[in-house]
């Protein structure tokens, strides 16, 4: 089956199905929570919605020196029949977060699958950046759609996130799910303030841990803290080179800057959000007006000062143009 730019592969019969939703962001945490569900529980690809109108290319990929065209984001749904427990489990797992000028029609489009497979609850996860040190383990934060999902959140001793904010489509999706008329929550795993464009695991761990003991799930989850384990080690290294006070003194603010300066051989931003910088480098080209986003996005993941000159030079042809 085939409608407006989803794909339908197979629409099985679901008990009180949980949607689970994931994009790439920082630390990796919900897009590796939502991978690792989809390993562990051997969920079958189910649907899929056309990237066509909601991605587009931005650039050519080079190999061994040869150019080609690269693949568009991948927006998929994957199921998991529950023989044992009450609750029948959906995945989204998108590869790259769409412009979020798009987004709500992007989110339709989702919303449409989900009715489909008589979805009656979402669940976002997400990252939280918080000034804590990689040594310590993350606290789980939750945020719901109404004052009844919070209160049942409760019984597992979260934090619950009573203002701010939960940006992009790993926090979007949830609100306009809630316009649509659905109930659901977000988890959010802790990161240290420094870390947030590496991958953390352990932050994964937090999050699918929470989420299984409130859904009843029996998965290892033991791999991830493995990988936790290897990158803290890595860190430790700088972290000894860094810091000139005993291992036990907090890492103060400028420490934290230079932490942030000299992760190059550990820090990588995931290819969705150079997508998206890239797209806004264009966007601000035609219309200044989108500077201010794409200043924020760069503030966001502590990366202005490698591309400041380019940003820049947007100013200086504006000028010159008029």
């Amino acid at each position: 089956m085939k409608s407006e730019g989803i794909k339908i592969y197979r629409k099985p019969r679901l008990k009180n199905p949980f949607l689970i939703l994931a994009w790439p962001g920082m630390g990796e945490v919900a897009f590796k929570s939502a991978s690792y569900l989809i390993e562990k529980l051997h969920a079958e690809p189910a649907a899929s919605i056309d990237p066509g109108k909601s991605f587009y290319l931005t650039g050519c990929s080079v190999q061994d020196g040869i150019v080609s065209l690269p693949d568009l984001p991948e927006s998929n749904f994957y199921v998991w029949k529950n023989k044992s427990g009450q609750n029948d489990i959906v995945i989204f797992l998108g590869s790259a977060q769409p412009d979020l000028a798009g987004a709500e029609e992007y989110a339709g489009k989702i919303i449409q699958v989900a009715r489909l497979l008589k979805i009656k609850t979402v669940v976002n996860l997400a990252a939280i950046p918080q000034p804590i040190e990689h040594t310590q383990v993350p606290a789980v934060w939750f945020s719901g759609t109404s004052a009844a999902v919070n209160a049942e959140l409760k019984k597992y001793n979260l934090n619950r996130l009573n203002e701010g904010q939960i940006s992009g489509m790993n926090g979007l999706f949830l609100g306009i799910a809630k316009r649509a008329g659905f109930e659901g929550f977000c988890l959010l795993g802790e990161i240290p303030l420094y870390t947030i464009q590496i991958e953390n695991p352990r932050a994964s761990y937090a999050v699918l841990e929470a989420l299984c003991r409130i859904l009843k799930l029996e998965i290892d989850l033991n791999p991830l803290l493995e990988q936790a384990q290897s990158m803290e080690a890595e860190i430790n290294k700088l972290m000894d080179f860094l810091k000139s006070g005993p291992q036990s003194s907090p890492i103060g603010e400028d420490e934290i800057e230079r932490i942030k300066k000299s992760l190059g051989q550990l820090t990588r931003l995931p290819s969705s959000v150079k997508e998206k910088i890239e797209r806004l480098f264009s966007q601000v080209k035609t219309d200044i007006g989108k500077a201010a986003e794409l200043k924020l996005e760069l503030d966001k993941w502590n990366v202005y000062k490698e591309y400041e000159d380019r940003f820049l030079d947007l100013f200086k042809k504006n000028e010159q143009s008029n």
